[in-house]
C-alpha cells in the first residue's frame, strides 16, 4: 500500500467539499464515527498526512481529505466530524450527516471502539439504512484484548450485511485487512439488503405509504430512508433535502399527499412528533443492543472499572481542583525552569549569526542604512522573538498533548463546566481556554468545537484572558527580578511557577468574569447541555507526541509569530532611529503616553513598548529597556541582573512590575490572534470587541491596584 498526502486540486464537488481525485478511477471513501475512536489516527496512518488527533471528542470540526493508494486503485478519503447519529444535533455533526448523505461517497467506513460496540452500532445502523457500501471497522482491538473483551466478527457482519474488520489504529500493519476490505467492497458493491431495523406495524406502515412517492422523488437516495427522514425532519435537514434534490418536497403534489396519508396513519396510532422521534430512536437502540449482545463477550472484569475509580479522585469535588491547580504549577514549573537553559543557548547562537550577516552585507558594500536596518532592526527582533519563544513552547506544547492524549483534558472541561454553566457558557470552554495557554490564536480556532454560535463568541472574546507563550518570559523576568529573586535555584523556579500559577488563576477568574459579563448583556441566552463523553485513559506515545508538538504547534505558531515579528523589526528601528528636534519618534510616543502610563501604574515607556509589541508580545519587555537606554536598537540583555539595575535606575517599584504583570495579563491580542478572531468570526465589530474587552479590563484592574497603593502605601 502506497500512501501519500493529499493536495487539494481540481476535482469533483460533492456535498460541498472539491473532492482533489488524482484519475476518474480513484473512489471517494468517507470516514464516520463516533467522536474519539480513533478516525484521524486512521486517516493518518492510510493517507500519510499529520491530521492532529486528541484523546477528546471533538477533534475534527470540518472534513479533512487525504489520498491514499492500494494495490488494485487511489481512494480519497474523507475524515468528517464525530457524530453519534446522522440526526444532527451540531454543526459538526451536520456536516457529517450531509457528506454521508449528500456527498455521494463510493464507500464509508464507519469506525467503532471495540471497547463500547453497542452504542457505536447505532450510528452503523443509521448508516446501513442510507447505503449498503459499508466497511464497519472495529478499533481499539488491543484495548479491547486487554479488558477481557472479545468480539466475533464473522456473526457481526452476518447479521448486518456487510464486511466487518479489526484494528489497532497505532499499528500501521492491522490496517492491511480494512483496505483490502475497501478493494473488495469497490470492486463488488453491495446490493440492497433488507431494512435492520423495524419501527413497529405503526410506522413501517407510514412509511409504505410514502415509499412510492420517495422513489419518484430522487433516485439517488435510498426510498425507504428518504421516506422516514420526511416523516422525522426538522426544518434544517428539510433544507438539506431540498437542495440536494433541486425542489421543495413539502410542495411536490406526489411527496404532500402521500405525506400526509402517511401521518394519519401516525396520528389515528397517537404518534405525534416527539413520540414518533422517540420510536425511532428507541428502534435503533434496541436493534444495536441486541446485536452486540450476539457478538461481544466480556470475558473480565467491566471494562471501565478501573477508569471510574481514577475519575472518582480527578473529577471529585474535594480533590479534582487541587489536582488540577497542582499540575498547572508542576507544568510551569518545569517549562520556567527547563527554558533557561536553551533560550541563552540561542541567544548565543543568533549573535553569532548576527554577526556574519553584518559581515556578509559589509562584504556586498549594502549602505549603513541598510545594514542597520536589516541587522539591527529586522534581524534582531526577530532572532529575539525565536530564542524567547521556542523553548517553552517546545516544553509546554508537549506537556500539553501529553495532557491530551492521556485522556485528562476531558476531565479539566468536566470540571469546569460548572462554573462556565454559572457564567452561561459552555463547558467546552474550558478546552479552548487550555489551549490559549500555549497561543491564543490556536485557542481561538479550538473554539470550533463550541455547538452555539452565542457560546463560540463568548469563548472567542474572553480566550486573551489566559497568557499565551509570549506573554510568559517578561511575567517571569518581573517575578524573578522583583518578588522571587534573581538566582537560577530550585526555590527561585518554584516561587516563580506558583506566583505564575496565581497570575494565571486571575486570568481564569477574569475568563469567568467576562463570560458572565457578555452572557448578562450583549451576548444572551440560556447555557446549552453539554454532553461530553469522558474518553478512557491511555498511555500517550511519546514519540509521535513529540513530534507532532514540534511540527503541528511550536513550529506552526513560531512561524507565524516571526512572520510578523520580522516586519515589525524594521518598524521599530526606524521609530528608534527618526528623530524629531533631536528626540527619536519612540521617545515622543512615550512621552505622550506617560500621564496615562503613571495612572495605571506603569509609564509612557510600558505603554509604547506593548503598543509596538503588538505583532509578538516576546518583545514588549526589550523594546521598554530599549527605550530607557535611548538605544537605536532591540536592547540585548544577557542577564535578569542588568535588567535589573535599568529598571531600577528608570524608577520601577515592585508596584510598577505588579501593574505591567497584570496589564501584560489582560490587554489587546496579538497580532495573530487578531487575524484569527476575524476570520473565524467574519466580524470587525466582534474583532474590535475581542481587542477592547481584555484591553478595558486590564486598564481597570491596574487603576484600582495603583490607586490603592497610592491610597494605602
Amino acid at each position: 500500500m502506497g500512501l501519500t498526502s493529499s493536495s487539494v486540486g481540481r476535482g469533483a464537488v460533492d456535498g460541498g467539499l472539491v473532492l482533489a481525485k488524482r484519475s476518474e478511477s480513484d473512489r471517494v471513501v468517507a470516514l464516520a464515527g463516533n467522536p474519539n475512536v480513533g478516525k484521524s489516527t486512521i486517516f493518518n496512518a492510510l493517507t500519510g498526512m499529520n491530521q492532529h488527533t486528541g484523546n477528546w471528542p471533538g477533534k475534527t470540526v470540518s472534513n479533512a481529505q487525504g489520498y491514499c493508494k492500494t494495490a488494485e486503485r487511489g481512494y480519497v478519503l474523507v475524515d468528517i466530524p464525530g457524530t453519534y447519529s446522522l440526526a444532527a444535533k451540531s454543526a459538526e455533526e451536520e456536516v457529517a450527516r450531509n457528506f454521508i448523505c449528500f456527498g455521494n461517497p463510493d464507500a464509508v467506513i464507519v469506525v467503532c471502539d471495540a471497547t463500547c460496540l453497542e452504542r457505536n452500532l447505532i450510528l452503523v445502523l443509521q448508516v446501513l439504512e442510507v447505503t449498503n457500501n459499508v466497511i464497519v471497522c472495529i478499533n481499539m482491538m488491543d484495548e479491547a484484548k486487554s479488558k477481557g473483551i472479545s468480539i466475533d466478527f464473522e456473526r457481526l457482519s452476518s447479521l448486518l450485511g456487510v464486511p466487518v474488520v479489526g484494528t489497532s489504529a497505532r499499528k500501521k500493519k492491522s490496517l492491511a485487512a480494512l483496505t483490502a476490505a475497501l478493494d473488495k467492497l469497490t470492486d463488488n458493491p453491495i446490493a440492497p439488503a433488507e431494512p435492520l431495523i423495524t419501527y413497529g406495524e405503526a410506522i413501517e406502515r407510514a412509511v409504505e405509504r410514502m415509499l412510492p412517492a420517495a422513489q419518484a422523488a430522487s433516485t439517488r437516495l435510498n426510498p425507504r430512508w428518504l421516506a422516514l427522514r420526511l416523516l422525522d425532519a426538522d426544518e434544517a435537514f428539510l433544507h438539506e433535502l431540498n437542495l440536494f434534490c433541486g425542489k421543495n418536497l413539502l410542495t411536490d403534489d406526489g411527496i404532500s399527499d402521500a405525506l400526509r396519508d402517511a401521518q394519519a396513519v401516525l396520528s389515528e396510532n397517537g404518534l405525534t412528533d416527539e413520540a414518533l422521534k422517540d420510536a425511532v430512536v428507541s428502534a435503533a437502540v434496541k436493534t444495536a443492543e441486541r446485536i452486540a449482545g450476539e457478538v461481544v463477550c466480556c470475558t473480565g472484569e467491566p471494562y471501565r472499572t478501573r477508569d471510574r475509580k481514577i475519575d472518582r479522585i480527578l473529577t471529585g469535588r474535594a480533590v479534582g481542583y487541587p489536582v488540577m491547580l497542582l499540575l498547572l504549577v508542576f507544568i510551569f514549573w518545569l517549562t520556567i525552569s527547563g527554558a533557561n537553559l536553551p533560550s541563552a543557548w540561542l541567544s548565543a547562537g543568533f549573535t553569532y549569526l548576527e554577526s556574519g550577516l553584518s559581515a556578509l552585507l559589509i562584504l556586498l558594500h549594502a549602505p549603513l542604512w541598510l545594514r542597520n536596518l536589516l541587522v539591527l532592526g529586522v534581524f534582531r527582533v526577530l532572532s529575539s522573538v525565536v530564542s524567547v519563544m521556542l523553548p517553552p513552547m517546545a516544553i509546554f506544547f508537549p506537556l500539553f498533548t501529553l495532557l491530551e492524549d492521556s485522556g485528562y483534558l476531558p476531565r479539566i472541561a468536566y470540571n469546569l463546566d460548572r462554573p462556565f454553566k454559572r457564567c452561561s457558557a459552555c463547558g467546552k470552554q474550558a478546552l479552548t481556554m487550555c489551549m490559549g495557554f500555549g497561543c491564543n490564536a490556536a485557542g481561538v480556532v479550538g473554539c470550533r468545537i463550541i455547538d452555539s454560535p452565542r457560546e463560540r463568541l463568548i469563548a472567542i472574546l474572553t480566550n486573551n484572558f489566559v497568557p499565551c507563550n509570549g506573554r510568559f518570559p517578561a511575567m517571569i523576568s518581573l517575578i524573578c527580578i522583583f518578588f522571587v529573586g534573581i538566582s537560577c535555584g530550585f526555590a527561585a523556579s518554584i516561587g516563580s511557577a506558583l506566583i505564575l500559577t496565581a497570575v494565571i488563576l486571575l486570568g481564569i477568574g477574569m475568563t469567568f468574569f467576562a463570560s458572565w459579563l457578555l452572557s448578562k448583556t450583549v451576548l444572551r441566552g440560556v447555557p446549552s447541555s453539554f454532553a461530553l463523553e469522558l474518553p478512557p485513559y491511555r498511555c500517550p506515545q511519546i514519540g509521535k507526541v513529540i513530534v507532532r508538538s514540534v511540527f503541528d504547534r511550536t513550529l506552526y505558531v513560531l512561524g507565524r509569530a516571526a512572520a510578523v515579528a520580522a516586519p515589525a523589526g524594521a518598524v521599530l528601528w526606524v521609530l528608534a532611529n527618526v528623530t524629531v528636534g533631536d528626540v527619536s519618534l519612540l521617545a515622543h510616543c512615550a512621552a505622550f503616553l506617560d500621564p496615562l502610563g503613571r495612572l495605571l501604574g506603569m509609564d509612557g515607556v510600558i505603554l509604547t513598548a506593548f503598543i509596538l509589541g503588538f505583532p509578538a508580545n516576546e518583545i514588549v519587555i526589550p523594546i521598554a529597556v530599549m527605550a530607557y537606554t535611548m538605544g537605536g536598537t532591540l536592547a540585548d540583555i544577557d542577564s535578569l541582573s542588568a535588567m535589573r539595575e535599568i529598571l531600577l535606575s528608570n524608577g520601577w517599584t515592585p508596584l510598577t512590575a505588579i501593574c505591567t504583570i497584570l496589564f501584560s495579563l489582560m490587554h489587546w491580542p496579538c497580532s495573530t490572534t487578531v487575524m484569527t478572531i476575524k476570520k473565524e468570526t467574519g466580524s470587525i465589530k466582534w474583532t474590535l470587541a475581542a481587542v477592547a474587552l481584555p484591553t478595558l479590563c486590564g486598564a481597570v484592574v491596574c487603576l484600582i491596584v495603583a490607586s490603592a497603593a497610592r491610597l494605602f502605601i
